[in-house]
């Protein structure tokens, strides 16, 4: 498990809350913590609905983390 630290930052930078993000994707509180903390991955078009929305480079987001395929299945392929 890795916490993806640029992710919180960039969240906190653009002044969004957890549970804001998390309305504008359509997912609760719990999914971007989970983000955040590497309990979870975000699925690879998520990956990049999040990088639109806070305005950074996916790959300053996601590098070297693994993105999930859809939301429930297991990991597949990476960034």
């Amino acid at each position: 498990m890795r916490k993806n630290e640029a992710l919180a930052g960039a969240r906190k930078n653009k002044g969004l809350t957890q549970e804001e993000l998390a309305s504008l994707l359509g997912y609760s509180k719990a999914t971007v913590s989970n983000w955040e903390n590497g309990y979870s991955n975000p699925s690879l078009s998520d990956a990049f609905k999040i990088s639109r929305i806070l305005n950074k480079d996916i790959n300053k987001l996601f590098s070297g983390l693994y993105v999930q395929d859809s939301h429930t299945k297991s990991v597949k392929e990476s960034i």
